[in-house]
């Protein structure tokens, strides 16, 4: 990391773990921080989408940040996604999430109020400008509903903390056209197409599979900044199953901590309500993917054991997330 890029480049979209009835379990989380920062992770994405975001609460999200610090201990950045669809609220989760101590700030695209573009433009201005953390801009029309368009990308370039792009909709000729027409740094939001986004300039990655297998994703990066373009291929086809098996079957936080848990790298795969675990054919699917994973690095998966049953369902915390 450097004075240019102050979030890393190995990035990791972190699932929250969390005990068989749904509450955050905080030694899981400390070690499953402490995990892919050992893997090679230099950022962590705490509380985004794959966190479980929409179902945390207010005082979950800044815990999350302190303990994310405290683990990484100045071995990674911590960086807080999520905010919210509530330009105010978004304003008052990043401000106490820089007083936890966060390194910088990923804010979403404004969903479900699908906003024009000068809505758009002006919640990421006024979110931005609450705070002095630097900013990632994330485009997800997918989740969202509506697109950060080009126009509206090189005017939020021009403000003095927006400093990056987190990019999942998967349009290359208009990365390739904001790198040459700004500053702004990319990171790859979908996990399939990390080699191809770095290809093309693209800065780093923040990924749901790299909570699994961390270290060939570091080893890509790598090989990339080394121009070391057979490497960071082979790397990329050797994920290429395990992508498929998080990606394409159930929610990436669903199959994150379905894979997680038979690894025995953390406690219990529940997720929260309206989340819930894989049906026994969608677990068919991801383990049929997972037989076809080989010679992953920091990945041992004779050793896999997927539990159907801890998975099945959703959980209702005691204390109701804050979104409207």
């Amino acid at each position: 990391m450097t004075s240019q890029n102050p979030f890393g480049q190995v990035l990791v979209a972190l699932v929250t773990p969390m005990t068989a009835d749904g509450e955050v379990d905080w030694p899981g989380v400390e070690k499953h921080i402490d995990d892919v920062i050992s893997a090679g992770a230099d950022g962590i994405v705490v509380t985004g989408t794959t966190g479980e975001t929409s179902t945390l609460t207010d005082p979950e999200k800044i815990r999350l940040v302190e303990v994310g610090k405290d683990v990484a201990a100045g071995r990674a950045k911590i960086i807080t996604g999520g905010g919210s669809n509530e330009t105010a609220h978004a304003i008052e989760l990043y401000k106490h999430s820089e007083q936890a101590g966060a390194d910088g700030i990923m804010i979403v695209t404004p969903y479900y109020n699908k906003p024009t573009q000068a809505g758009i433009l002006t919640h990421f201005r006024l979110v931005a400008d609450a705070t002095d953390l630097p900013v990632i801009l994330y485009d997800i029309p997918g989740r969202t509903g509506v697109p950060i368009r080009y126009e509206t990308i090189l005017r939020l370039a021009k403000h003095p903390n927006i400093l990056a792009v987190k990019d999942a909709k998967g349009d290359f000729s208009e990365v390739s056209r904001v790198l040459n027409q700004t500053d702004l740094m990319y990171f790859s939001g979908d996990d399939a197409n990390v080699l191809p986004h770095l290809s093309i300039g693209a800065t780093g990655l923040i990924g749901i599979t790299a909570n699994i297998a961390a270290a060939p994703y570091r080893q890509i990066i790598d090989a990339v900044n080394a121009g070391d373009l057979a490497t960071a291929t082979a790397a990329h086809q050797r994920l290429e199953p395990l992508v498929r098996a998080v990606m394409t079957h159930v929610p990436g936080t669903v199959a994150a901590k379905y894979i997680l848990h038979g690894l025995g790298r953390i406690g219990s795969p529940r997720v929260r309500l309206p989340l819930v675990g894989p049906e026994e054919w969608e677990a068919a699917l991801i383990e049929d993917e997972i037989d076809h994973v080989s010679g992953i690095d920091g990945v041992d998966f004779h050793n896999f054991r997927p539990d159907r049953n801890a998975a099945a369902g959703g959980a209702l915390p005691k204390v109701a997330g804050t979104t409207r």
